[in-house]
């Protein structure tokens, strides 16, 4: 991220609010052109806050949201990756990787949350005694009540990894909408987005190759509304639309096919479908305690 970026298009879009920046106009130039993800909200947050007043509730909210998934994502990850034998030792070190990210997330998150007057999410059972912040593994049941068992199985681990790194995708991408009336915030949730979409990519790469050789041939990226296996479905609806803004993607000229128009699988490959709180909500329900 390009921290001047942000500065110069406040004063693009809104002078009235980089006036009100004026007082500290030089420490924020002069802050740096390259900022650490998660050491942004303690420099800057209280200037934010002051500069456009108090942030808008929608905004902590969908954040908690993120938040929500990312302590998930992370009990997940750590969980695995803590248990000899259960991941490829070529595959080890990405998830791991991993890992490290989702807990940056948590930590950005949180602070990020904070320094806008909001109060972070914390997962249910967080003072128990298995909890080593933010690892909070009594907070999940990743058997799903006992259909799944993804840490006995590598190849039931890569499918529940990437289910819920698709989900993560549609969750940020639902909230894109509210992070709009705060420019800072919309810069990093596109980060922390492109940051999942290369999760998503990693998990749906190794379940491709062999020797995992999944049946349905995940992509990096979701085509149509394939799901890894079918009780997910429910988890990738809308994902075959075709249709964005009244323009039909099946329409539009492609002369790099026989029929020179646009396939199905890349129309639906084209763009994430976002989904709203409440769906997202129910989806992440029966892997929680």
């Amino acid at each position: 991220m390009n921290f001047k970026n942000i500065i110069t298009e406040i004063e693009k879009t809104d002078p009235e609010v980089y006036e009100r920046l004026s007082g500290r106009r030089e420490a924020l130039k002069n802050f740096g052109s390259k900022v650490a993800l998660a050491a942004l909200p303690f420099a800057i947050g209280s200037m934010f806050q002051k500069a456009y007043g108090k942030t808008t509730d929608a905004v902590v909210d969908a954040l908690n949201l993120a938040l929500e998934f990312e302590y998930m994502e992370y009990t997940y990850y750590r969980q695995g990756t803590n248990i000899t034998g259960l991941i490829n030792p070529t595959d080890l070190a990405g998830f791991k990787s991993m890992e490290a990210q989702e807990k940056a997330h948590i930590n950005f998150l949180n602070t990020t949350i904070t320094a806008l007057g909001g109060i972070p999410f914390k997962p249910n059972n967080f003072t128990a005694a298995t909890t080593v912040a933010p690892y909070v593994p009594a907070a999940y049941d990743f058997s799903m009540g006992g259909v799944y068992q993804p840490f006995d199985d590598y190849k039931t681990f890569l499918l529940l990894a990437q289910v819920f790194e698709d989900t993560g995708l549609h969750a940020i991408q639902g909230q894109m909408q509210t992070f709009l009336s705060n420019n800072a915030v919309l810069t990093q949730a596109f980060q922390l987005q492109a940051a999942e979409a290369r999760h998503a990519a990693f998990v749906r790469h190794i379940r491709r190759i062999a020797p995992i050789s999944a049946p349905e041939e995940p992509a990096p990226w979701i085509t149509n509304n394939i799901p890894p296996t079918i009780p997910f479905q429910s988890y990738y609806l809308s994902e075959d639309k075709v249709e964005y803004n009244g323009v039909i993607a099946l329409n539009l000229p492609n002369p790099y096919y026989n029929n020179g128009q646009t396939p199905q699988v890349s129309a639906t490959a084209a763009f994430d479908e976002g989904y709203d709180k409440t769906k997202i909500l129910s989806l992440i329900k029966p892997f929680k305690k």
